[in-house]
C-alpha cells in the first residue's frame, strides 16, 4: 500500500479531538501481544515526545509561529498520552526498560538497512551495537535482582549476549558529534531516518533519568546512571545528522512527514485490530498536521512545501527481528571506535575519550560489576521454580 502525502487531507485539525475516557484506552497484554507491538507503542511514543520537544524549541525562537506551534502542540500531547497509557499497569519499569532496549536494536537495525547514505548507515550499526550491549545488561540486573528472564518480554526475537561492552562506550562530547545530512541533496528517506532515531534515543535517555532513581538496589541506580549517560551520547550523535540549516519551518514539516511515516509503519504490520483502529486514526490526524504546516510554508516562507516530501512514503520500518544482520554487524564492527566525527578502528580511538573513560570508570563500572558470573541462558526462570534445590 502506497500513500501520497502530498495530496492527502486527512483530519482537519478542528476535528482532531479527544476525551478524557479517550486517553486511559485498554493497553496491550505484555505477554499476550506480539513483543512488536510493545516495540511499536515505546516507539511512537518516543516520536511524539520529539514533536512536542521540538515544537517548544521552536516557539521560542518564532513569534509568528507560536500560535499554530500551540494549536499542533496540543493534540501531539493528546496523542503521546494516548500512546503512552497502552503500556500496561502489570509491566514493571524494568520489563519496559528491556522493551527500549528492543526497540532501539531492532529498529536502530532496520533504520541502518534502509538507508543510503554509507557514513549514516555506519553511525546507525555503531549505535545499535551499544544498545544490544546494554540490553545485555539489564536482562542481567533482571535476572540478579528479580530473578526474571528477559526473553518473557522479547519473545525470542532478540538475542541476549554482550555487544560493544557499555564499559568503553564512554567518550569525551567532541567524539560523539557527527557529520549531518546535505538538505539539498539527502533522500527523504535520510531525513525520516534521522529524526525517527533521535526521537527513540531521545526518549530512552528521559525514562532512565526518570527511573533509576526509584531502584532501591544500589547498583541497579548505578546501572541506570551510567546507561543513561551513553543514551545522552546517542542523542548527541543523531541529533548531529541533521542538516542545522534547515529552516524551523523546514524542520517542523519533516517531523509531521516522519509522524505520518512512522504511524503508517505501525498500522501495516498490526496483528492486534483495535490497535491497529489507533494507528489508523493517527496517521488521518498526522496527514491533517502535515497539511496545515505545508499551507503554513507556502504562507509565510513563500516555499513549496511539495518539493521537501517524497512522491510516496518510503517502504515503512520493518518490525521485525534483525538477529542475522546485528550478529554480522557485531562480529565485523563491535572493536570500531571513534575520532572526532570519524568511526576508526580501535587503534585509531580519540586520546580525549581514552582521558576521559579512564576518569570516569576509575571507581569501577556497573555495567561491568552486574554481569559478573551472569551468562544468559534462556528460560532459567521456570527452571529455577520447578527444579527442586539440591543440598
Amino acid at each position: 500500500m502506497t500513500l501520497d502525502i502530498r495530496s492527502e487531507k486527512g483530519t482537519p485539525l478542528d476535528r482532531q479531538a479527544f476525551t478524557w475516557r479517550e486517553l486511559a484506552p485498554e493497553p496491550f497484554s505484555k505477554l499476550d501481544d506480539d513483543a512488536f507491538t510493545r516495540v511499536r507503542v515505546i516507539l511512537m511514543n518516543g516520536i511524539e515526545a520529539e514533536a512536542v520537544r521540538f515544537s517548544h524549541a521552536c516557539a521560542r525562537k518564532n513569534r509568528e509561529l507560536q500560535a499554530p506551534l500551540a494549536r499542533v502542540r496540543r493534540i501531539e500531547h493528546m496523542q503521546q498520552t494516548f500512546v503512552n497509557w497502552l503500556n500496561p499497569a502489570d509491566q514493571s519499569p524494568l520489563e519496559t526498560t528491556i522493551g527500549f532496549e528492543q526497540t532501539a536494536i531492532e529498529v536502530t537495525a532496520a533504520v541502518a538497512q534502509q538507508e543510503p547514505d554509507p557514513y549514516l548507515a555506519q553511525v546507525y550499526r555503531f549505535g545499535m551495537l551499544e544498545d544490544f550491549d546494554h540490553l545485555y545488561r539489564f536482562s542481567a540486573l533482571m535476572d540478579r535482582v528479580f530473578g526474571q528472564d528477559s526473553n518473557n518480554i522479547l519473545q525470542s526475537y532478540t538475542d541476549v549476549r554482550p555487544g560493544r561492552p557499555t564499559l568503553v562506550e564512554h567518550r569525551a562530547p567532541e567524539d560523539d558529534l557527527r557529520e549531518p545530512y546535505a538538505r539539498a541533496k539527502a533522500e527523504a528517506i535520510t531525513k525520516l531516518n534521522a529524526l525517527t532515531i533521535v526521537a527513540a534515543e531521545h526518549q530512552v535517555h528521559d525514562y532512565y533519568l526518570n527511573i533509576g532513581p526509584q531502584f532501591a538496589d544500589p547498583v541497579a541506580r548505578m546501572l541506570y546512571a551510567e546507561i543513561a549517560a551513553i543514551e545522552e551520547q546517542h542523542v548527541t550523535q543523531y541529533e548531529c545528522l541533521m542538516d542545522p540549516d534547515e529552516t524551523w519551518l523546514e524542520k517542523w514539516l519533516l517531523h509531521e512527514c516522519t509522524e505520518v511515516y512512522t504511524y503508517w509503519s505501525c498500522m501495516q504490520q498490526e496483528p492486534n485490530p483495535r490497535l491497529k483502529k489507533v494507528w489508523e486514526r493517527f496517521v488521518d490526524y498526522e496527514l491533517g498536521q502535515l497539511q496545515f504546516v505545508m499551507d503554513l510554508m507556502r504562507k509565510i516562507e513563500k516555499r513549496d512545501p511539495e518539493t521537501l516530501l517524497p512522491e510516496s512514503l518510503p517502504e515503512p520500518v520493518a518490525f521485525a527481528s534483525q538477529r542475522d544482520f546485528v550478529r554480522e554487524t557485531l562480529s565485523k564492527e563491535v572493536d570500531l571506535r571513534t575520532n572526532g566525527k570519524k568511526i576508526v578502528p580501535l587503534d585509531q580511538e580519540s586520546q580525549l575519550s581514552v582521558v576521559y573513560r579512564t576518569h570516569v570508570n576509575s571507581d569501577g563500572s556497573p555495567s561491568e560489576l552486574i554481569t559478573t558470573d551472569y551468562q544468559y541462558t534462556p528460560g532459567t526462570e521456570i527452571d529455577r521454580l520447578t527444579t527442586p534445590a539440591i543440598h
